[in-house]
């Protein structure tokens, strides 16, 4: 057992994605107080815990919606995954946001096997979450 799952907290953490590219659809987002600030949590359809939204992750959301208005976010589709960053001079985990269908870095997307609208279809029917079974 890895000692975060036995701690899990209020909010989400990259070992929470187990490694993995997560797509999430955004319920909402709420301002809340962490550690003395009040910060953004952007919460998703079908999971319990948000994510705490640094410059770098709302940036990347604002981005992906052409709009830093955080009510119109709702039902967008993003992908969380790990990786690290600096900060307080040591470098830690953290979570990245992705728009989806994006390839992780230093790989090249494979070639779709059947016509570009059969796989956006496909997309449309999978509920957000569907086919994972992360604990968020």
């Amino acid at each position: 057992m890895k000692i975060g799952a036995a701690f899990p907290g209020t909010y989400l953490k990259a070992a929470d994605l187990q490694g993995r590219r997560v797509q999430v659809v955004i319920e909402r987002v709420e301002m809340e107080g962490i550690g003395g600030d009040t910060k953004p949590v952007v919460y998703f359809r079908g999971k319990d815990r948000g994510l705490v939204l640094n410059k770098t992750n709302a940036n990347a959301i604002w981005g992906l919606t052409g709009t830093d208005e955080t009510d119109d976010w709702e039902g967008v589709s993003i992908v969380l995954f790990p990786s690290r960053t600096d900060f307080q001079g040591r470098n830690v985990d953290c979570i990245r946001v992705d728009p989806p269908g994006k390839a992780p870095a230093g790989k090249t997307p494979p070639k779709p096997e059947q016509p570009a609208e059969r796989l956006a279809e496909r997309e449309r029917e999978r509920e957000p979450g569907e086919e994972d079974d992360l604990p968020f």
